[in-house]
């Protein structure tokens, strides 16, 4: 890859339930877009009042139509569709103001809490290189199981071309995250057996992820849509551990061979953003 490629990788600020209403109280309207990227179903049964309706279907070819000179903030159901989507807007650098995303999404802003919400493990960021890379490994693993099961249980399902090429794409990931781990280490295993016995846990506290799914598949309304909301997660923070990776690098070369899996993690949340449309098949 060329060493002028420019990624932008600046992440979105976040705001909390309270934070937003201060925000809202002390700023002029015309200084700030509230974007409600959820489904028309979800945004008809209840929005946060003046939001913008944009739903991701739409988002990738309306992004330009946003103001180019005001914040952008961001909101869904849980927080993690607006992450992926103000990533996205921040990478194409829609405006000069600033972006955010409201964390919790509406729920947190009306009170409410998802219960058994599944959430991916978050990496530790004071390990040194060599252990970051490790737990790249073991997220890229995390993430191919959380695909694949969706895949093996999927066989009729329009969405599953997504989930498949996404599933194919974390063992990739996994290969060239691998070929920079393994001259760190004495004596590395081949990628095979490294990969076979990496346990790939994405729930915070060690629960499985036969857990997880059963809990997935007991939430209430869109079992598919709350499968695109894990997945983002899981996208997203597959981006910021790439992106803390990437700033610690100290060869050039490999810093841009992290930049460039952080770029194809924000293509993914791309995908699962166009995915949404097939929930429905």
């Amino acid at each position: 890859m060329p060493d002028d490629v420019h990624f932008d990788m600046t992440p979105p600020g976040h705001l909390t339930g309270d934070e937003l209403r201060h925000y809202i109280d002390t700023h002029n309207e015309s200084s700030y877009v509230l974007i409600d990227v959820r489904q028309p179903a979800e945004y008809e049964m209840g929005h946060i009042p003046g939001a913008l309706f944009l739903p991701m279907l739409e988002f990738e070819s309306k992004l330009f139509e946003l103001p180019s000179d005001q914040d952008l903030i961001f909101y869904c159901r849980s927080g993690a569709r607006s992450a992926a989507a103000a990533l996205l807007a921040q990478d194409a650098e829609v405006t000069s103001g600033k972006v955010y995303n409201l964390l919790g999404g509406i729920l947190k802003w009306s009170g409410r809490m998802m219960e058994d919400f599944p959430r991916v493990q978050v990496f530790e960021r004071a390990k040194d290189f060599t252990e970051l890379l490790h737990t790249a490994m073991d997220l890229e693993k995390g993430a191919w199981r959380f695909y694949q099961a969706i895949v093996d249980r999927s066989a009729s399902a329009r969405y599953l071309p997504a989930f498949q090429q996404l599933s194919k794409a974390e063992t990739a990931h996994a290969r060239t995250i691998y070929g920079i781990w393994s001259p760190r280490v004495s004596a590395p295993q081949p990628f095979e057996t490294l990969y076979a016995q990496l346990e790939g846990n994405i729930l915070e506290g060690g629960e499985s992820l036969e857990l997880m799914l059963q809990r997935l598949e007991s939430l209430e309304g869109d079992t598919c849509l709350s499968m695109i909301e894990i997945s983002m997660q899981i996208e997203y923070t597959a981006f910021d551990l790439y992106r803390v990776m990437a700033d610690r690098s100290e060869k050039p070369e490999v810093r841009q061979a992290l930049l460039s899996i952080a770029q194809a993690e924000k293509g993914h949340m791309r995908l699962l953003g166009r995915a949404i449309e097939l929930c429905n098949g």
